[in-house]
């Protein structure tokens, strides 16, 4: 069994509160974000052992079908991805040669479009806003060299393409330092 990462997102706050519950009831699993995001929808992201997540998350799917939006599973996650969701990534000026960004119309696709991203070349995520103050989008921005950006944004939209949550996505190379400076 290994370390994972499961998320759902419902339409309701109420169905969405009351899935938390029955995930962290379910299994022993911990809640890494758990709130209500833009346009009043609520999304809850565990933490725990593999079998214990997908348990949790079956269990909260099944209890609320009609709300639900979309969920996932993810194994093995990419450590990255915690700091990055909770806005505690540490990254230099120096490190941005290129910036990455993929847009989606959901908050669950794009977890697992940055999980896909850093494992496809040495990229490091900046940030993953989920939903919040976007009317329910979500983004991610990355950093890295310019064709490992390239690489990283082109397996992201291969995951997320088929979904039909893909919005939009740009690499910049050598960014400006006043934008570097405002997005770190």
């Amino acid at each position: 069994m290994s370390k994972a990462i499961g998320m759902i997102e419902y339409k309701t706050v109420s169905a969405g509160l009351t899935a938390t519950d029955i995930m962290v009831k379910t299994s022993e699993v911990d809640i890494v974000e758990a709130q209500t995001v833009c346009p009043g929808k609520y999304i809850s992201i565990i933490t725990g052992e593999l079998s214990a997540v997908r348990a949790s998350v079956d269990a909260a799917k099944n209890a609320f079908e009609e709300q639900h939006i979309d969920s996932f599973v993810l194994g093995n996650p990419d450590e990255s991805i915690f700091p990055a969701i909770v806005g505690t990534t540490n990254v230099h000026t120096n490190d941005v040669a290129a910036l990455g960004v993929i847009e989606t119309f959901d908050a669950s696709q794009i977890i697992v479009a940055a999980d896909n991203a850093v494992k496809t070349s040495d990229v490091k995520l900046i940030e993953i806003r989920l939903a919040r103050g976007m009317c329910g989008k979500s983004y991610v921005i990355l950093t890295g060299e310019v064709a490992a950006v390239q690489a990283a944004i082109e397996r992201a939209k291969d995951v997320v393409q088929p979904s039909g949550m893909l919005l939009d996505t740009t690499v910049i190379a050598r960014p400006d330092r006043k934008l570097i400076e405002k997005i770190l």
